[in-house]
């Protein structure tokens, strides 16, 4: 019975069946994509690490544990790495990279991707000053294999292009380029210097068979306390796979969202449908069908076309997924290979019939109370004026099967939940607009305006009006893109580091106190100014009120508190009586000294996060030399100001003769002069390194540009998602409209009439749908802006000006063309052909 009826009404359920096709092609595409990406990094988990084991320190450790890392594992490899202004003499290019002095078989997993690859074995076995080049740092630098590159008081010929390091994001060399070079000529490049900032890593190779992670475990204690970070091939591959998990997680619920908007469609498409067949049902019910047989048959059908809509989109999203790992390969480490993930696929047909049959419900349940009255009385309606108590639980079962699908994306209850809270608040939002907009034109109906327009306002209330549909759907849909416009703008704006004014833009740091005259020479000569020079001491923190980390956990003061990572950090300070700028005093005093002792300056956040309150006592460890200081006041920073900042600060007079590096920040207007600067400090300070900041910002937005692109394809699906709602609710509610306007032509209206009736309904549909959504969408992004970022909000209005016009503009267009039968066609014939 299910299939003879529906052959009649098939095109209108393939209509309804197509909202969901894309939700589902989203979720199978994300979920085989996330599945194929778990399984690449479980096989390639040693090519993650390059090796089976590391060790890696920021200060020397002691010699027995020196000793220890110098034995370890079959084979090992060193390496030293620092930041350094490097350049090429033959094109003058400077460039701020990663210098990593590397020595031995690294890597002893995976392939190190170099041109030539002759050149890798060269550069092992290396007696002449040899360098492989990442292939980002050559194209910035105009150079190529067989040019030499200048390190400190050294040049190295470029032996090869690195084109992959294993484990390293193709984003990675973006952001931080490395030249490479043999260890054994590192000190001699003179830049290794009291006060440098070094990064030391060991690379291991054990015995196939080795535990290493029970060996680890046996040396951890000992790692921890002398501040050796150690990392296992499980460690890395557990991190990893946490981290593209999330990614995962959010791109799914993203494609979750997609799923819901179709879903919407689906069920204004099916109340559309069932207000259509309830003469057929109470024919039904007249002919001895019982109201729960009526009610199976139309579910059937529904379920059915769910069904085939949810293997429609799961073949789909098995295709995009092919697509997905060349979106993401900038930002994965390994090479992801794709297959059909059997799950996937499964899960999203269930999803997909699941969502149709729970969507559909809350329609189809009229469909049981229809009366065979209606047979007789085509105007009796007190069979379906009565409240359905079923109703509720299908409201539950709806809420619950949300907060549940969230719940398995994410694995957070609570995420779920505010995840399912965002949806129903931006939901009842957009309804409410709409409810908002019917009771405006009804309350407040223009009786004196033209023909056209009373008839294209009346059509927004009248029965079988599409204004809640359109707003809800369509206003989701223009929410969603608008705000992916205005989060990509804070985002630019939290790191946006000025391009006009004073701010500086060129910091040179790694200044060593016999450098800084000269330095500030050679800034002067080229007519730079100096707006901020800044001495930096580094040093840990020994104890905390006079309890050490080792014996924390005993204590009964606020020190039980502080976490681990407090003790064993290093702390860069300076030292000033004044606050700067940027700073801002939330309680006690700036920093300041009396009776001899010293009352240092915390970042309030910091402070909160250390568990610390005015009063307590920090015993500081400079360069061996213990300095007792006491927690005098706090101070609100500003960390997106183009400046140097720091979380403590010391008063002045305490550690002038501490060994230190200055950091000195300049303004330069335009390119050449940066690079003429950056030449000069590789000629005389090579030791010294520069940051280009109009270059990092250059960099930040390539890299902002690629996300987009990704939240942009993702988003691509719940646009298209919308539209597809659009059309499919446009089409199916023509239907019940064909009458109208047939009976409108009839009456004497014309085609011109008709058509501009049309076009002013879907265009204020249109129209009120893209204002919700960018409504919706600047209370959310202030949100970001006022609570997360802590940002002026200042939204562009460009992209919402051209949402608005999209949205409006693709609503008349199909709202017109699903109703240009009407105006084809005589009144007659249309009639004849619906029946």
């Amino acid at each position: 019975m299910a299939w003879r009826d529906s052959r009649r009404s098939r095109q209108r359920l393939l209509l309804f069946m197509s909202a969901i096709v894309l939700g589902i092609a989203a979720l199978v595409a994300i979920n085989s994509f996330g599945d194929n990406l778990a399984r690449s990094i479980d096989d390639q988990a040693r090519e993650l690490l390059g090796a089976d084991l590391t060790f890696s320190w920021s200060r020397p450790p002691s010699p027995k544990t020196a000793k220890l890392a110098k034995t370890l594992g079959r084979d090992r490899a060193y390496e030293v790495s620092f930041a350094s202004l490097v350049s090429t003499p033959k094109t003058g290019g400077v460039r701020l990279a990663q210098v990593k002095g590397l020595e031995g078989n690294f890597p002893y997993y995976g392939t190190w991707e170099v041109q030539p690859a002759s050149a890798v074995q060269a550069f092992r076995q290396a007696t002449q000053r040899v360098a492989l080049v990442d292939d980002g740092l050559l194209v910035q630098l105009g150079a190529q294999p067989g040019d030499s590159v200048r390190v400190g008081n050294l040049s190295f010929l470029i032996a090869g292009r690195v084109t992959k390091t294993p484990g390293q994001a193709a984003i990675a060399a973006t952001v931080a380029p490395t030249v490479f070079i043999p260890n054994q000529f590192l000190a001699s490049t003179g830049l290794l210097q009291r006060g440098s900032r070094v990064a030391y890593k060991y690379y291991y190779q054990f015995a196939p068979g080795t535990d290493v992670e029970k060996y680890v475990k046996t040396i951890s204690a000992r790692l921890d306390k002398e501040g050796i970070s150690y990392d296992t091939v499980d460690g890395r591959k557990k991190q990893t796979g946490r981290s593209f998990a999330d990614l995962t997680k959010y791109l799914s619920l993203v494609a979750f969202v997609a799923l819901l908007l179709g879903c919407v469609g689906v069920a204004s498409a099916v109340q559309l449908y069932v207000k259509e067949k309830v003469t057929s049902v109470a024919i039904l019910r007249t002919l001895g069908a019982s109201g729960r047989q009526a009610f199976l048959i139309y579910l059937i059908q529904t379920a059915l076309m769910g069904l085939l809509g949810a293997v429609i989109g799961a073949l789909a999203g098995s295709a995009v997924q092919l697509v997905l790992p060349r979106v993401f390969s900038n930002f994965l480490p390994v090479t992801v290979e794709t297959s059909l993930s059997g799950s996937a696929i499964l899960g999203g047909i269930g999803t997909g019939v699941l969502i149709s049959v729970l969507f559909s419900l809350l329609p189809l349940l009229a469909i049981r109370n229809v009366s065979p009255l209606r047979t007789l009385r085509s105007s009796y309606e007190a069979d379906l004026s009565n409240r359905d108590p079923f109703r509720w639980l299908v409201y539950l079962l709806v809420l619950g099967f949300i907060v549940g699908f969230a719940y398995l994306q994410t694995k957070n209850f609570m995420l779920a939940v505010g995840f399912t809270g965002g949806l129903a608040v931006a939901f009842g939002i957009l309804t409410l607009l709409g409810l908002g907009l019917i009771w405006l034109v009804r309350k407040f109906f223009p009786a004196s305006w033209s023909y056209v327009w009373r008839q294209s306002l009346a059509n927004l209330y009248r029965p079988n009006n599409q204004t809640l549909i359109l707003v809800t759907s369509i206003g989701l849909g223009a929410f969603l893109i608008a705000t992916l416009y205005l989060t990509q703008g804070l985002l630019l704006g939290r790191v946006e580091l000025s391009a006009s004014g004073k701010q500086p833009n060129m910091v040179l740091f790694d200044i060593q106190n016999t450098q800084i005259a000269g330095i500030r020479s050679l800034v002067t000569k080229q007519k730079l100014p100096i707006l901020q020079e800044v001495p930096v001491v580094t040093m840990r923190l020994n104890d905390i009120n006079g309890t050490t980390n080792a014996d924390r956990k005993n204590a009964k003061d606020t020190t039980a508190k502080t976490p681990s990572w407090a003790f064993t950090r290093e702390y860069r300070v300076t030292y000033r009586d004044t606050l700067i700028s940027s700073e801002k005093l939330v309680s006690g005093k700036a920093p300041y000294q009396k009776n001899g002792a010293i009352y240092v300056s915390i970042e309030s956040g910091f402070l909160d996060r250390m568990h610390l309150k005015l009063g307590d006592t920090l015993n500081f460890n400079v360069q061996g030399a213990p300095i007792q200081t006491i927690v005098g006041g706090t101070r609100e920073v500003e960390w997106n100001r183009v400046q140097t900042n720091f979380l403590v600060v010391f008063p002045s007079g305490v550690l002038e003769q501490a060994p230190q590096f200055h950091v000195l920040m300049t303004r330069v207007p335009d390119n050449q002069t940066s690079a003429v600067l950056q030449r000069a400090l590789v000629s005389n300070f090579p030791n010294v390194s520069a940051i280009d900041l109009g270059l990092i910002l250059k960099t930040v937005d390539e890299i902002l540009g690629q996300i987009s692109f990704v939240i942009q394809f993702m988003a691509l699906f719940s646009i298209l998602t919308g539209l597809l709602v659009l059309a499919s609710s446009v089409v199916i509610s023509k239907y019940q409209r064909l009458r109208e306007s047939v009976l409108l032509r009839t009456l004497g209206a014309s085609r011109g009439q008709i058509l501009r009736i049309t076009a002013l309904e879907y265009g204020l549909l249109g129209l009120l749908a893209a204002l919700s959504g960018i409504l919706l969408s600047l209370v959310s992004t202030w949100s970001l802006a006022r609570f997360v970022f802590e940002v002026p909000y200042q939204p562009s209005i460009l992209p919402l000006l051209v949402v608005a016009f999209t949205v409006t503009a693709l609503t008349v267009v199909i709202g017109v063309f699903n109703s240009r039968e009407v105006l084809v066609r005589p009144p007659l014939d249309v009639l004849r052909a619906e029946g």
